[in-house]
C-alpha cells in the first residue's frame, strides 16, 4: 500500500481528499502545516506528497526547498493541488524548474477524480506530461 503525506490546512479539503484516497487503498497521513509535514517525513518517507502552496507561518514554496533539500526526499514525486493560479509566471518556474513536481491542480478547476488520477498515474511510474499538465 503507497503511502501518501496530505499537507492541506483546509480541514474539509484535507478530510475529503484524505478519504477518497483511502478508499483507493492509499495510506494516507494528513497534516495540516509544513512543521509537522517535515516531522512526518522524519518517521516515515512518503510515497507521494500532496501540497497546498498556501500555508500559514512557511508556504509552500519553502516546504518544498526544504523537502527537497534532505536527500532521501529528493526523488518523492509531489502533485501541488492549490488555489494559486498555475499561471503565475514565479510559480510555474520555481515549481517545475527547481523543485521538479510531478503535477499541479489548481483547485477551483479540479475534480476530485482528476486528484486521484494524477496520485495513480505518479504512483504507478508514468510520466505526466511536461508543463502545467494537470487540471489549469
Amino acid at each position: 500500500m503507497a503511502s501518501i503525506l496530505l499537507l492541506e490546512p483546509d480541514k474539509i479539503l484535507g478530510q475529503t481528499y484524505r478519504d477518497a484516497l483511502t478508499e483507493q487503498n492509499y495510506s494516507v497521513d494528513w497534516v495540516r502545516s509544513s512543521q509537522t509535514a517535515i516531522g512526518a517525513c522524519d518517521k516515515q518517507t512518503p510515497d507521494l506528497v500532496i501540497l497546498e502552496l498556501q500555508l500559514a507561518m512557511h508556504n509552500g514554496v519553502e516546504f518544498l526547498y526544504e523537502f527537497r533539500s534532505y536527500k532521501d526526499l529528493q526523488t518523492v514525486p509531489v502533485i501541488v493541488i492549490s488555489n494559486v493560479p498555475p499561471t503565475l509566471k514565479a510559480i510555474s518556474t520555481v515549481l517545475w524548474d527547481e523543485v521538479n513536481i510531478a503535477a499541479y491542480h489548481y483547485k477551483p478547476l479540479t475534480r476530485l477524480t482528476d486528484l486521484i488520477n494524477s496520485v495513480d498515474t505518479v504512483l504507478n511510474g508514468a510520466p505526466i506530461l511536461n508543463g502545467l499538465t494537470a487540471t489549469t
